[in-house]
């Protein structure tokens, strides 16, 4: 038997979903597609690679939206199927359950990819953490979030694969970079950028005395040929050397990875998993124009916050999100208050609470990159 909450909440979400329908126009983004793809058959299409490049793009985002819908659609129809079977078979009741939740949750994805329409949020990511002061601590800790964040692309279906690898001293890592691929992956990371606080007991601590650590994440989208962002080959300092870290046998036999930095900035980017220098180069200098490209959107952005007034900026001393271990257990962000005393949860993964926020946070401000 059903029961009225559940009548309820199925009547909250097909009214959602009508309201989805009636702005976003499925015909028309049908229509929209079949010129794309007709356009993209044409033989001179490859003419101009920019201008191929973006309807590609276009045609990859339509056609998710379209499957998106459709499966929404799908299970619409399953839940009347099981809402009939569940006023014969109360077996049914639990069926019928996991389905509304699993449309709550591709109507909740759905409305957030909507407000993901920054250039370059439909992108892959490349996520990459640095320990603060504190040595073994604060490296034990970075290693913490970067198995945070690789279970929650696990969740999310992503590939998550090491790109760069520095092993701590003691224990921990002294930085990371993490390339996880899939849909919107640069869109819903890019808002983790900043610095994350820890507070727990030690386990490297004699005297079991409680011990703040810090680490920085950063956020960069993988950039597309088609971005213009002159790089000048006089500009750069390219450093090779020994492979380190989780590698095979392959690792520290050959000098394949690459530092490449960036004179007049002084950013540092690096890669050692690929198997030859040039691979490790093609995947370095993509991670430096993301950099370059993220500074001139950090440029823009600081002009916005200084009319707006209302962000602070994320730097080493305003941390964007706190982790309390002990003497309770808590997550707080910082930004949009949101917080949870399920650490364990948060730990393993389970951050889209943290993420939905903060998109939602930065759409309101109208700062969505």
């Amino acid at each position: 038997m059903i029961t009225y909450e559940q009548r309820q909440q199925i009547e909250e979400l097909k009214k959602k979903y009508e309201d989805i329908i009636e702005v976003f126009h499925p015909e028309d983004k049908g229509e929209r597609l079949r010129e794309l793809e007709e356009e993209s058959l044409k033989p001179d299409f490859w003419t101009d690679q920019k201008k191929a490049q973006q309807v590609n793009r276009e045609i990859r985002m339509i056609k998710k939206i379209v499957e998106d819908m459709r499966k929404i659609k799908s299970l619409f129809e399953d839940l009347e199927v099981g809402i009939e079977l569940a006023e014969e078979d109360p077996s049914m009741e639990e069926h019928v359950e996991s389905i509304i939740d699993e449309i709550s949750r591709r109507l909740r994805d759905f409305e957030l990819e909507l407000i993901l329409n920054g250039k370059f949020d439909d992108s892959n990511a490349y996520l990459t953490i640095h320990p603060g002061a504190g040595g073994t601590e604060s490296q034990d800790w970075a290693s913490m979030l970067l198995r945070m964040y690789t279970r929650w692309a696990e969740r999310r279906g992503y590939s998550a694969e090491l790109v760069d690898y520095q092993e701590g001293e003691e224990a921990g890592i002294k930085s990371a970079t993490l390339y996880i691929k899939g849909d919107f992956a640069y869109g819903y990371l890019k808002y983790e950028r900043g610095v994350h606080r820890l507070v727990r007991i030690s386990p490297f601590d004699a005297n079991k005395r409680r011990h703040t650590s810090f680490a920085s994440v950063n956020v960069l989208p993988e950039i597309e040929d088609d971005i213009d962002i002159e790089i000048r080959p006089e500009d750069l300092r390219v450093d090779t050397y020994r492979a380190s870290g989780a590698g095979g046998q392959y690792v520290n036999k050959t000098e394949s990875a690459i530092r490449i930095t960036h004179i007049p900035t002084g950013i540092v980017v690096s890669c050692q998993t690929e198997r030859s220098q040039l691979q490790n180069r093609e995947t370095a200098m993509k991670m430096l124009k993301a950099r370059l490209y993220q500074l001139e959107v950090e440029k823009r952005r600081k002009r916005i916050e200084q009319i707006q007034g209302e962000l602070r900026e994320i730097s080493w001393g305003n941390q964007i999100r706190s982790y309390v271990f002990q003497p309770y257990t808590m997550v707080k962000d910082h930004r949009t208050d949101v917080e949870t005393g399920n650490i364990e949860a948060v730990m393993d993964g389970e951050i889209d609470e943290f993420i939905e926020a903060e998109l939602v946070y930065y759409a309101k401000l109208g700062l969505n990159e």
